[in-house]
């Protein structure tokens, strides 16, 4: 018998998750750009919270740093709770990388693709991950 959150779940078709792709590009540049300036935010700070004792102007420069950190981690959750909405998952923060579960012959894979990527152009199986993924067979 099937969990509540499996029948839940929402398996793409090839078609389906192109169709998805110019709202993933806009969800998926404010990712990538919001991942990389928290891995910045979190290189200052460790720079400067490794830098001994701090004179009153960098205690509030840390302060400030972790503030806009803390903003970028909600702004963060906020654009995963989007993507769970969707029904897609998010495997690499800095590549935009997403995942579409999809069921193949009997069983759930997943189609996957990258920000920049014109289309869903790629498969791997549910356990092999990007290292897995093949290209997809060509229809004509």
């Amino acid at each position: 018998m099937a969990t509540e959150q499996q029948t839940q779940k929402k398996f793409f078709t090839l078609e389906e998750a192109n169709a998805t792709l110019p709202l993933l590009r806009a969800i998926l540049r404010d990712i990538t750009d919001l991942a990389k300036d928290l891995r910045r935010h979190s290189q200052q700070l460790s720079r400067l919270e490794g830098a001994g004792q701090l004179d009153r102007a960098h205690q509030e420069e840390i302060q400030h740093i972790l503030a806009e950190f803390e903003r970028g981690q909600d702004r963060m959750r906020d654009f995963e709770n989007e993507l769970r909405e969707l029904n897609v998952e998010l495997k690499d923060h800095f590549t935009g990388l997403i995942d579409f579960p999809c069921w193949k012959d009997d069983r759930v894979i997943y189609l996957c693709w990258r920000l920049g990527e014109p289309e869903v152009a790629h498969w791997h199986e549910i356990d092999s991950g990007f290292a897995g993924r093949k290209p997809l067979p060509r229809i004509s």
